[in-house]
């Protein structure tokens, strides 16, 4: 067990290592189990899941069931739209993953195009206010790509926590970062590393190329958790020696100045530059 840094996930009050696990494509290996019992061991608290995430609920749900005594907050996600299916969505999480309560629930991958539907009437969000007050979930959220959404998001007042994609790959979203601190909105960061991939292709490049870059997947999480308002950050793993290496990040001094941020987003624009070459 290590000493992880824990940081408040907004009005949740929830305590959540500022290390998460991304789930997704930790099911696509072997590897899977011993992937997320690690990540256990050293002492993530925060896994994230979703229902169209092949096999993840399912192989998180056959690990928790032989650490009965662990705390770990789970995040699942549903694609539907209307409040039935939200339900629906739920029901099968709480199955799969074998546990009563889910600590949050999100809408997947929300769009503008969605909005109307998803707050009005039978909408996803009366959906998943109805599993709250049924006692499968205690707080509700939205992962979402699309900037202007997520501003929505935050600004409505109807949200406890919001997915978005932040890295030196994708500042943009800085400011939203911001924004959510003021309405108190916990901040999960998904591809904090860049995206699925990234970290291999940086690897990659290092070896074949003469390019002295500031990035490296250690660099790219500090850039990340040097951002006050982060309230965790879900590197994704299929391999327990890539979550060894993310602990061994998150464990150390990791505050960037304000100079060495900046060199970092330039060097990830050249980077990604050279891989669509």
């Amino acid at each position: 067990m290590t000493n992880l840094p824990k940081r408040r996930l907004g009005k949740t009050e929830l305590k959540v290592t500022e290390l998460g696990l991304g789930a997704m494509d930790t099911p696509q290996t072997e590897k899977g189990f011993e992937t997320i019992s690690t990540a256990l061991d050293l002492g993530i608290n925060f896994i994230d899941t979703a229902r169209i995430y092949q096999n993840s609920e399912y192989l998180i749900g056959q690990v928790l069931q032989q650490r009965s005594k662990s705390t770990v907050y789970i995040n699942s996600k549903t694609i539907y739209r209307d409040a039935d299916g939200c339900q629906y969505d739920i029901d099968k999480s709480l199955k799969f993953l074998g546990v009563n309560k889910l600590s949050s629930y999100q809408i997947h991958d929300l769009k503008m195009k969605d909005w109307q539907e998803v707050m009005g009437i039978n909408g996803a969000l009366e959906g998943l206010k109805i599993a709250r007050m049924r006692g499968l979930i205690d707080f509700i959220g939205v992962s979402s790509h699309e900037l202007p959404i997520v501003k929505k998001v935050i600004e409505c007042g109807e949200f406890d926590t919001i997915m978005v994609e932040y890295s030196a790959f994708y500042p943009e979203s800085r400011d939203l970062l911001e924004l959510a601190r003021q309405y108190d909105i916990g901040v999960i960061i998904m591809r904090p590393l860049g995206g699925s991939g990234r970290t291999s292709s940086i690897r990659n490049q290092m070896k074949n190329t003469n390019f002295n870059l500031s990035i490296t997947p250690q660099n790219l999480l500090k850039y990340v958790l040097s951002n006050s308002n982060v309230s965790t950050a879900i590197a994704g793993a299929r391999f327990p020696s890539r979550i060894i290496e993310n602990v061994q990040t998150a464990s150390s001094k990791y505050v960037l100045e304000e100079a060495e941020k900046i060199q970092h987003e330039n060097d990830a624009q050249l980077l990604f530059k050279y891989d669509r070459d």
